[in-house]
């Protein structure tokens, strides 16, 4: 590889460095404003991307949501437990296989995924403002790119 080549691969390496370094910190706010709106649990768990997934994918068994996330299957069933017992979702007969019961929303359930997603909608309002469409597209699409790359691996 010429030095030329290898300085660019250096600069995009280090440029990605910075860039998980700003990802991950991020993360941690964004983790912290979504308990305050309600939409993460006290230990970390996605509540309202849960509710979204049913929401928006209709009733799921819980292997079905673990292998939409990367995270496992218990971690799923620890916050399908925690959501069911606050009434937010239930379990129903799965027609299409015995032992792995369909998660849905409750109809309370429901009315608390809408009242989460306008909170971050609103949130989200706030964090755009003074940024271009084509930012948050161009940012999105990085981050979707990486994620796919980290996917694969």
């Amino acid at each position: 590889m010429s030095a030329r080549r290898a300085s660019r691969a250096d600069k995009r390496a280090e440029a990605m460095v910075e860039l998980i370094v700003a990802v991950a910190e991020t993360f941690f706010k964004l983790r912290a404003a979504g308990r305050r709106a309600g939409a993460v649990t006290a230990w970390g768990g996605g509540s309202w991307g849960l509710m979204r997934s049913l929401a928006q994918g209709g009733p799921q068994t819980v292997p079905q949501l673990a292998r939409a996330r990367p995270v496992a299957r218990q971690r799923i069933q620890r916050l399908v437990d925690e959501l069911a017992a606050a009434g937010l979702v239930e379990l129903a007969d799965n027609p299409h296989h015995r032992r792995s019961r369909l998660v849905r929303l409750t109809p309370r359930g429901a009315a608390r995924h809408a009242e989460v997603t306008r909170r971050v909608r609103e949130a989200a309002g706030r964090l755009a403002a003074g940024l271009q469409p084509a930012e948050l597209e161009a940012a999105r699409r990085v981050l979707a790119q990486l994620g796919a790359r980290l996917g694969a691996g």
